[in-house]
């Protein structure tokens, strides 16, 4: 696994304005980078969630207190039932969306983890060649990630 880290800051258009406007607060999240064998595990949101059916990594929110690394132990956790090893992180991506919300994304290897997975949040979920990540309609914060990860730069 390579040990490079880089920040990459990731924007869509927006009109040029001197004032934020008015919207949601910066989301933090964290995200893993579940891999093994050569695949990595990949998780669809459900037709009922905001982007619905779009493909993301399995991660969440960081909570009041807690470091992206125990906030990404949590959510693998309550979102497949994994005791997860939180590993290094791999890259930092900030995302605004053309609707005025950000996220600031933190994205970990996950180098193991104990339990069977099982879905509890997801439509579905699979493991895929890391080459193959671009066929998969992912969320847009995701996208130059996905990117990298095919072309082999950052795993």
């Amino acid at each position: 696994m390579s040990q490079s880290v880089y920040t990459r800051t990731v924007e869509e258009p927006q009109p040029i304005s001197n004032t934020r406007p008015p919207g949601p607060a910066l989301r933090l999240v964290v995200a893993g980078l579940l891999v093994r064998d050569g695949l990595v595990l990949i998780c669809q949101r459900r037709p009922d969630q905001p982007m619905p059916l779009q493909w993301e990594f399995p991660g969440g929110k960081i909570e009041q207190g807690e470091s992206p690394e125990q906030a990404l132990a949590r959510e693998l956790q309550e979102e497949l039932g994994i005791r997860a090893k939180i590993g290094s992180r791999v890259t930092h991506i900030r995302h605004n969306y053309r609707h005025g919300g950000a996220v600031d994304l933190q994205f970990f290897s996950v180098p193991s983890f104990e339990g069977e997975l099982e879905n509890k949040i997801f439509h579905q979920f699979k493991w895929v060649k890391l080459e193959d990540l671009p066929n998969y309609e992912f969320l847009a914060a995701d996208r130059g990630l996905i990117r990298d990860l095919a072309a082999g730069k950052l795993l």
